[in-house]
């Protein structure tokens, strides 16, 4: 049972994403930014918050792509980090002890090379206790051949989230690519198989090179833009995909404020992730998080629910 469902109903911010995944506010910590909670939990209030999402987990540890694996750029960063984690024994073993203590929804990123490695994570953590959902990482750019092969095809998506469907009643969230041609159909296919949620979106392809010693400042060569660079790319997609389905869409890519956050609401997010600005701003969730609920509280104002989405296109 979800941590969070005694006190959300006196909240202007609450937030259902379904399947029992109830949020006392719509911000949530973006995977790969917050570890797995226990550093950021000494510089921020992590109860104020929607919830955070673990960094990914696989069957077996990974050491991820070898440095330099993080460059900034022009109001932004790029990473090639390579999915690296402990692992699933680990992770059970070291890391759910401290997330079953939160008082906030606790989601886990999964990663995988095959729809197998997504079952038995995802069986694996059946067992344990202090896990709200599960996000499907079906798009990560800086690992070669593996989870994003499956999130730039419908049909691979469907396969995956159908073959997973049936081994858990918790939330399963499906993070998505906006590098594809149509993300709305990627969505979609996530949707027809079972997913209750859609995250997006995961960062673009970018690179970053130093013109004196030509050569690309990451080892992997290119890697995943993120930071408020990205916003307005983020913003269509979001639009674009709240208007193919009708299962909750999680916005993300380059929120740095309160004004980030609301644009991302409008434009359809039931939920927003903040991810980047993470690094810079440890307590940037808490921040925005009571900032939209101090604004959501005032008199006059729309609620939540039926600004979400309300964007004037005409």
């Amino acid at each position: 049972m979800p941590k969070q469902n005694a006190d959300t109903t006196a909240r202007s911010t609450t937030v259902s994403l379904g399947r029992g995944l109830e949020l006392r506010s719509p911000v949530l910590l973006a995977s790969g930014t917050v570890s797995y909670g226990e550093e950021l939990s000494r510089l921020t209030d992590l109860s104020r918050i929607g919830g955070i999402v673990t960094k990914a987990i696989s069957p077996e540890p990974r050491t991820g792509n070898p440095p330099q694996r993080i460059a900034e750029t022009p109001c932004g960063m790029v990473n090639a980090i390579g999915l690296a984690n402990v692992g699933l024994e680990r992770f059970v073993s070291e890391k759910m002890p401290f997330l079953r203590t939160l008082d906030t929804a606790v989601i886990v990123n999964i990663a995988g090379k095959s729809i197998e490695d997504y079952a038995t994570v995802i069986t694996t953590l059946e067992q344990q206790e202090g896990i709200d959902g599960y996000e499907i990482n079906l798009s990560c750019p800086n690992v070669k051949g593996e989870c994003m092969i499956m999130g730039v095809s419908r049909d691979a998506t469907s396969d995956i989230i159908s073959k997973l469907r049936p081994l858990t009643d918790r939330h399963l969230m499906v993070k998505l690519t906006p590098n594809v041609t149509s993300i709305s159909s990627i969505a979609l296919a996530a949707e027809e198989a079972g997913a209750d949620s859609v995250s997006l979106i995961n960062t673009v392809v970018g690179m970053a090179v130093d013109y004196r010693t030509r050569k690309p400042l990451l080892t992997n060569v290119t890697g995943g833009l993120s930071g408020p660079a990205i916003k307005p790319i983020a913003l269509a997609k979001v639009w674009e995909v709240y208007n193919a389905v009708r299962i909750p869409v999680v916005g993300m890519g380059g929120i740095a404020g309160f004004e980030d956050a609301m644009e991302f609401l409008l434009t359809g997010s039931r939920a927003i992730q903040i991810g980047t600005m993470n690094f810079i701003y440890p307590d940037i969730g808490r921040t925005i998080a009571d900032r939209l609920e101090e604004h959501f509280s005032s008199p006059g104002i729309p609620s939540l629910e039926n600004y979400t989405g309300s964007l004037i296109t005409a």
